[in-house]
C-alpha cells in the first residue's frame, strides 16, 4: 500500500503528560525555573558587559553561555507552559514554528559543548602559558573564538534540520513536549536512513570533540599543576578549572540522561521530563556556580549590597 503524503502546516504536539492533581505544581515549578533562568543569565550578562573589571576572556567567552541559556528556553519553556494548560487536542503548533524550536532545541545543545571547548582553551591557556595569556587571548582571539563556537554548531544543527525539512510528511502528531529533529523526520514516510546517520555522526563528533578537549586540556593542567610549586596558580587552577568543569559535568549528565532514556521506551514520559530538565538544569546552575565561585562576580556582588546597606532608611 503507497504511503499517504500530507504536507499540512499545523501539527499537534502531544505535549508532557501529568496528572490533573500535578498539573498547577508542575507548572508552576516550570514557570519559577524560567524566571529564576532569565532573571539570573540576563544579570549575569549585564554584569559582564557593564563592568570593566569583568572584560577579561575567560568572563567574555563564558558570557556565551548564559546568552545561550536565555535563547535556548525562551523558546521552548514558554510554549510548554501554555500547552500544560490546554487540552491534548488543542496543543497545536504550525509546521514552521516546529522547524524554529527544533532549530534553537538542537543550537542550544551543540553551542553549550562548543562554548565550554572554547572555555577550556581559555583555561589552559591562562594556566599553562600565563606570561603569554594577555598577548595570545587578546579581544581579536575572544572574537574567533567566540564566532568559531556559534559558528561550528549553526552549520551542524543547519545540516541537520535541512536533511529533515527536505521530506514529505504522512503524520501530524509530534510524540513530544517539544519539537525536535528526531520528532520532525519521525512524521516522514520516507526512508531517514540519511537523517540517522547524519545524526549520530554529528553526535558522536560533537560529543568526542567535546570530551576530547576537556580531556586533553585538563590533563594538560593537571601536570602543570603537579611539576609547579607555586601555591597561587595551584589556588588559581584550582578555582577555575572545578568551576569549568562543574558547568561541563552538569551539561554532559544531563544529555546521557536524555539519551539512556531513549534506550526505554516504556519510560517515554520519564525520557520527555528529562528532555525539558535538560534546558533547565543547566540554565538554573551556571550562574549560580559561576556566581559562587568567581571572585570577581563575589566582590562586585557584596560591594553592591553593602551600598545598600548602608542607605539611610526613611
Amino acid at each position: 500500500m503507497e504511503n499517504y503524503t500530507y504536507n499540512g502546516f499545523t501539527l499537534q504536539l502531544e505535549g508532557l503528560k501529568v496528572s490533573d492533581d500535578s498539573m498547577y505544581p508542575a507548572f508552576f515549578f516550570f514557570f519559577i525555573s524560567y524566571l529564576f533562568i532569565m532573571f539570573s543569565n540576563v544579570g549575569i550578562v549585564f554584569l559582564v558587559c557593564t563592568q570593566k573589571s569583568l572584560h577579561q576572556p575567560m568572563y567574555l567567552l563564558f558570557c556565551n553561555l548564559p546568552i545561550n541559556d536565555i535563547l535556548g528556553n525562551s523558546i521552548m519553556v514558554p510554549r510548554l507552559l501554555a500547552d500544560m494548560l490546554l487540552p491534548p487536542s488543542e496543543r497545536l503548533i504550525s509546521y514552521y514554528e516546529c522547524v524554529v524550536q527544533a532549530f534553537t532545541t538542537h543550537m542550544f545543545g551543540a553551542a553549550s559543548h562548543t562554548v565550554l571547548m572554547i572555555m577550556s582553551f581559555d583555561r589552559y591557556v591562562a594556566i599553562c602559558n600565563p606570561l603569554r595569556y594577555a598577548t595570545i587571548m587578546n579581544k581579536t582571539m575572544v572574537i574567533k573564538l567566540t564566532a568559531s563556537a556559534w559558528g561550528v554548531a549553526f552549520v551542524l544543527v543547519g545540516i541537520l534540520l535541512g536533511l529533515t525539512i527536505r521530506l514529505n510528511r504522512c503524520r501530524t502528531l509530534i510524540s513530544n513536549p517539544y519539537c525536535d529533529n528526531a520528532s520532525l523526520f519521525k512524521l516522514s514516510c520516507e526512508s531517514v536512513f540519511i537523517n540517522n546517520v547524519y545524526g549520530l555522526t554529528f553526535s558522536v563528533v560533537l560529543l568526542t570533540a567535546s570530551i576530547g578537549s576537556v580531556v586533553l586540556t585538563y590533563s594538560k593542567i593537571t601536570a602543570v599543576c603537579l611539576t609547579s610549586k607555586s601555591k597561587s596558580l595551584n589556588s588559581k587552577a584550582l578555582q577555575t578549572c572545578s568551576t569549568h568543569l562543574s558547568v561541563f559535568m552538569i551539561m554532559f549528565l544531563s544529555g546521557m540522561v536524555v539519551i539512556i532514556m531513549h534506550r526505554f521506551p516504556q519510560y517515554s514520559d520519564y525520557r520527555k521530563l528529562s528532555a525539558i530538565l535538560f534546558h533547565i538544569i543547566p540554565g538554573s546552575l551556571n550562574p549560580i556556580i559561576y556566581g559562587m565561585q568567581s571572585t570577581e562576580i563575589r566582590i562586585f556582588l557584596s560591594k553592591l549590597f553593602q551600598s545598600k546597606n548602608i542607605l539611610p532608611l526613611f
